[in-house]
């Protein structure tokens, strides 16, 4: 039987947002890397012309943005007299970034938009009563948002607002999302609670932690039990866009549809085999420590010791033998298109 989605969130499009607000306001972009670029070009690009750029004054990123026509402050300068401050920097840098530079700039009844709510979340950021403070999380790396932008298609949006001192954020917000290319695909309105713990659980749990570890995991146990290197590479690394792009598509049950009978029928006998229930016992503890705020303690103690824990752990997976072998595969691919 089908089953229908029981609350489903608003969402919202093009037609439901006015430009004309997010036209009509001075923007600061705070940071330049993937998100900060993006938004501040798609913004511009939809009308929006009063942008400036915040930034360190030995930022690497600089010169990009002054070559992209942008006017670039420090932070602190860039957010005096913006009606609004879209704050893009990493999470772990929005306390100090806020304690030393917005806050003691920002004007009363200016907006804060966020693209990810951890900071304001966890209190690293605390909000004065007299801003509004809002949630534009498109979905997406940002140099595919801008490039679906510049195709004309957009990507899907979380917005919330968390705070409405002026009674105007939640229109404001839908007219950023909407700059930004979203209203194109779907601005789904969520709160910043929702969005940050579901995001980290998402991001530890499927999309970095958890699939890393088993894509690693499966070549290992391959490799010690005697098969080549490049086999297991390739059935257990190579081979997972393949199947996720055709998940995205068509969702699991369509791209199982599109899989052969022997590779569905596996899918079935062994995924619970996999992901039993001590792997549910461990995502119940990972959503307890993103819930208590336990995950962010530990990523701000080590941002704060100079991130010794997070560079080590770097460093080791740089070093792991499916890093080699695809390093290696690479090289031969590359020797195939010089030749």
């Amino acid at each position: 039987m089908t089953q229908t989605l029981p609350n489903p969130l608003p969402v919202f499009h093009d037609r439901d947002c006015d430009l004309s607000i997010i036209r009509g306001k001075r923007v600061a972009v705070i940071g330049y890397g993937s998100q900060g670029r993006t938004h501040a070009l798609n913004l511009r690009d939809s009308g929006v012309s009063d942008i400036v750029i915040g930034l360190k004054a030995d930022s690497k990123t600089r010169a990009l943005a002054r070559a992209d026509g942008f006017v670039v402050m420090t932070a602190g300068e860039a957010t005096t007299g913006a009606d609004v401050v879209a704050v893009m920097t990493s999470d772990e840098a929005h306390r100090d970034l806020w304690r030393d530079e917005l806050e003691p700039n920002i004007k009363s009844g200016a907006a804060l938009i966020f693209a990810h709510g951890l900071s304001v979340r966890f209190g690293l950021v605390s909000p004065r009563a007299d801003l509004d403070v809002i949630l534009a999380s498109p979905k997406g790396i940002g140099p595919r948002i801008r490039d679906l932008y510049e195709a004309g298609e957009g990507v899907f949006c979380l917005f919330g607002v968390n705070q409405d001192a002026t009674g105007g954020a939640h229109a404001l917000g839908l007219s950023y999302a909407a700059a930004l290319g979203c209203g194109r695909k779907g601005i789904l309105e969520t709160t910043m609670r929702d969005e940050c713990e579901s995001d980290l659980f998402g991001e530890q749990v499927v999309l970095c932690g958890g699939i890393a570890e088993l894509i690693d995991s499966a070549f290992m146990k391959l490799v010690d039990a005697g098969y080549p290197p490049e086999v297991a590479w390739f059935e257990c690394f190579y081979e997972t866009k393949l199947v996720t792009d055709l998940m995205y598509e068509r969702g699991i049950a369509g791209a199982f549809a599109k899989i052969s009978n022997t590779a569905e029928y596996g899918a079935y006998l062994t995924g619970p085999r996999v992901i039993n229930a001590a792997s549910q016992a461990a995502m119940d503890e990972v959503l307890a420590e993103v819930q208590s705020g336990g995950f962010v303690k530990r990523l701000i103690a080590d941002y704060d010791a100079g991130s010794p824990d997070l560079l080590a752990r770097r460093k080791a997976l740089g070093l792991r033998t499916i890093e080699q072998v695809g390093a290696h595969l690479n090289l031969v691919a590359k020797a195939a298109n010089d030749a």
